[in-house]
């Protein structure tokens, strides 16, 4: 008996050693999708904002660069993505980095004492980063001279008013160039690049 007792402690304890690393899976899952739909959100809101200045290429260059989103809009998609995959994401774990974020997540089931006593709240725990890589460059237009830099016209002998100047043309709409493909942008009519055109999104490691 005292055999046959042994035999099926040990098979509850490896029992347990196997639901405790699905359970760091799953955290692990939840973490890589929190972290991804943070960098994605915050994807998506560049285009947007470009989009609303699509005729101002002076502006054009925080959106290219991937600057200019909100982290914390970022962050609460990503505790969505986490609670998802059966984990909560409290809002300070969500770390922005320069170009990403970084989650800390932990699952909401336990291994359970019904298995082995004393695992009623163990809870798995994991950490991931994803980034937003840039794919686009962009040559801003050079500016415009300044007219008031100009010398003074010559006053006309003859007395007859001088030619009013002419107005400067704007500076045109430039090419945008997104790896192989070049996109020339009318601001009448934008067609733009799609996201994944724009930025690729990733999972980073801690030595990265």
């Amino acid at each position: 008996m005292a055999v046959i007792a042994g035999l099926l402690f040990l098979a509850l304890v490896y029992f347990a050693v196997g639901q405790a690393a699905v359970l760091r899976g799953g955290a692990q899952t939840a973490a890589d999708a929190a972290a991804l739909g943070a960098a994605s959100d915050a994807r998506d809101q560049l285009l947007t904002s470009w989009m609303a200045v699509i005729d101002e290429p002076a502006q054009w260059q925080q959106f290219v660069r991937g600057e200019g989103y909100e982290s914390e809009r970022a962050c609460q998609k990503a505790v969505v993505f986490a609670s998802l995959n059966g984990a909560e994401l409290n809002p300070e774990d969500c770390v922005p980095l320069e170009f990403g974020f970084t989650v800390t997540v932990h699952t909401e089931g336990t291994v359970g004492e019904s298995i082995v006593p004393g695992t009623d709240e163990r809870r798995a725990t994991a950490t991931a980063s994803a980034v937003l890589e840039p794919l686009c460059l962009f040559v801003p237009p050079e500016p415009s001279p300044d007219a008031s830099t100009e010398p003074p016209a010559e006053p006309d002998p003859s007395g007859s008013p001088s030619e009013e100047p002419e107005e400067q043309e704007p500076d045109p709409i430039l090419s945008l160039t997104c790896g192989d493909e070049e996109w020339e942008v009318d601001p009448d009519d934008p067609v733009l690049p799609g996201v994944d055109d724009l930025f690729r999104v990733r999972l980073t490691s801690d030595h990265e």
